[in-house]
This record gives C-alpha cells, structure tokens and sequence, in this order.
C-alpha cells in the first residue's frame, strides 16, 4: 500500500489551549472583550495560573493553524496534511504531538530550548470567546532554522496548497512571504485567514498583511475581521458583501487564478465573494439549538477546515463551504476545537 503524502501544509503558532467557562467578573478583571482574541501583555501574565488554579481547565492542542489541520485530518486520510510551527522542548509539546499523531497529522515542529511551549487562554462566556495568546516559542520560528532547510523546502514544493494565518506574521512574516512566492511561482493555491480584527488594526502587521493578500487565492474571515479590514482600508461601509467583493477584486500578482473571499458570521449565512465574475453569494449555516452550543472557540477553523478537506480534492466552492459548515457545526456542540473520538464520516 503507497504511503499517503501530504497535499496541504498549514502553518502557524502551535498552542497549547487553556480552556475554561467563565463571567463577565473574570473578563473585566483583565480588561478582555467576550468575542475577541488579542496577543498576551504582561497585564495578563498572571490570567493562564488564575485559569489553572481557580478554575477546571480544559486542555487541547491548539493555535489556529493547528486546528484547522486537524480538521482537515478529520476528514481525509491520515497524513494529508502536514503543519510547521514552533514549540518548546518540553511536555506541552510532547502532548500537542501525541494528539496529532492520533488524529492523523503529520506535524514537523521547530524546537526551542530558549522558550515554553506557547499557551493560548480561552475563556468561553455565553458561547462568546476570549483568547489571549502568550505566543512565546510559537514567535521563535525562523525560516533560516527550519523552512530553509532542503529537507523541508523538499516538504513545501511536494504539497499543492498552503493556508497560514495572520497570526503567523508576528512570528515569522518572512516565511509567509516564501511560501506566498512559491505557490504564485507555481500556480499553487495559497489560502490566508484574516485571524484577528487587531492585525489589520497594527500598522505594522497591515502592512505586512496588505503585501501578503497579493499572493492569496483564497482569503478566510469572520464579520469582525472583515470590518476592521475595511475601516484599515478607508472603505467607508459595514456592508459584508461589499467589503468581501472589495477584498477580492484587490491586487492580486497571480492572476492565472481568481481570488475567494469567504466571510462567516455566526448563526448568519456564509458569504462567498469572487473575483472571476464578481460575484456574490451566500450559503445558510446548518441549523443549531442554542442549548446544543457548547462552545463556540475553533468554529471558525472547524469550517476552515472542512473547507480545504474539500476544496484540495478538487471540489466545488459550494461543496466545500458546506462542509465546512458541516464540520462546524460538529464542533460548536464540543469544547474547545475537537471532534469525536468515533469520526462521523462526511459525504458530500
């Protein structure tokens, strides 16, 4: 039997997620939104103990990137995906590769000895979440240590498609932008997620993101990503329709394909934007009682996730987007980004 070889490469900052219900109190306490996610300040250092010892964590390998090839896993053969990130020499590591070698994935981490395993604190409020990352190892990534290496530029040119987050440009924009590059080069698919409203909302990080978005086949978002979008582009409208066409008909430097944009907001309709004949449309979400919501952390890499499972199989738009739904929907009636033990098969 021929060995299953990766077709998509996720990259990102692998976390170790401390999950937890809680109030309004705890969230005020440290200043946090309840539908938000921010980097870690030292104000909130002392947030991942209080979790840990006040209340009944739960544990998942996380960071988004992480997430959405698991979930991807959750639906292909075993070793489909592969994921590059960056992590500590320690147990916490050793946990989240002990979880991906169960769910199928195959993950080839840079190690560290000059920083932990990172954490990211989620704290779920009347099925909003707040995450606050503490990047920590994940921000040590350097191309120069791992992606430059032949053995592992032999990985990326072997794959067909790409998807990073934007929570990845404040670790190692650098590598983004390499592998950007080569899927252009090569008429790969590079897919990117907006991640979080705060980095088109830096400067910095915009700029960085706004060079990056050249090069994207497919960009992913939620309503709260794509407004802050369009506020850090001067586009005067809340209109998410608007703002998704406005995103793909933006500059894009392979032109040999056309630009996605996938928009979700919650409960209401996924709305799909793209550049070939500017069109819109939009696909209703499966159905959900709202006592049936858990939690809604990894929702948005659940169907990211369920997207590409499709999509690197040739599929149609609208099959993929319904499998995304279809896996996020699993999800949200579970803590944390995880799914069941016994897999529900997915058809399409």
């Amino acid at each position: 039997m021929t060995e299953q070889k990766p077709t998509l490469l996720c990259m990102g900052n692998p976390l170790l997620d401390i999950s937890v219900v809680a109030d309004e109190v705890l969230l005020k306490k440290y200043g946090l939104k309840a539908n938000d996610a921010i980097l870690a300040e030292e104000k909130h250092m002392p947030l991942y103990e209080e979790l840990v010892k006040s209340y009944n964590p739960h544990y998942v390998a996380g960071g988004a990137a992480q997430n959405v090839a698991r979930a991807v896993q959750y639906i292909l053969q075993p070793n489909s995906t592969v994921y590059f990130g960056c992590v500590g020499n320690d147990q916490y590591a050793e946990q989240m590769r002990k979880v991906a070698q169960k769910e199928g994935l195959m993950v080839d981490y840079l190690v560290t000895d000059t920083h932990p395993t990172g954490t990211c604190a989620v704290i779920v409020t009347n099925n909003h979440r707040s995450l606050v990352a503490n990047l920590s190892a994940a921000q040590q990534y350097k191309d120069s240590l791992h992606l430059d290496l032949p053995e592992k530029w032999e990985i990326v040119k072997n794959v067909k498609f790409y998807y990073i987050t934007g929570f990845f440009i404040s670790s190692s924009y650098s590598s983004i932008l390499k592998i950007a590059k080569h899927a252009a080069e090569t008429s790969k698919v590079f897919a990117l997620n907006l991640s979080a409203p705060f980095i088109c909302q830096d400067p910095q990080m915009k700029e960085c993101l706004g060079e990056i978005v050249k090069y994207c086949d497919i960009i992913f978002g939620n309503e709260a990503e794509a407004e802050a979008f369009a506020v850090s582009e001067n586009w005067e409208t809340k209109d998410l329709k608007v703002i998704a066409l406005k995103i793909a008909n933006l500059h894009k430097i392979n032109a040999s394909r056309s630009r996605v944009v996938i928009i979700t907001q919650g409960s209401e309709p996924t709305i799909v934007a793209k550049q070939e004949d500017n069109s819109i449309n939009e696909f209703p979400v499966i159905p959900i009682n709202v006592e049936e919501i858990v939690d809604t952390n990894g929702a948005g890499d659940s169907f990211a996730g369920g997207f590409l499972s499709q999509y690197v199989q040739g599929k149609t738009i609208e099959v993929s987007v319904n499998a995304g739904h279809w896996l996020a929907n699993i999800n949200i009636k579970r803590v944390g980004p995880t799914f069941p033990e016994e897999k529900i098969p997915y058809s399409s």
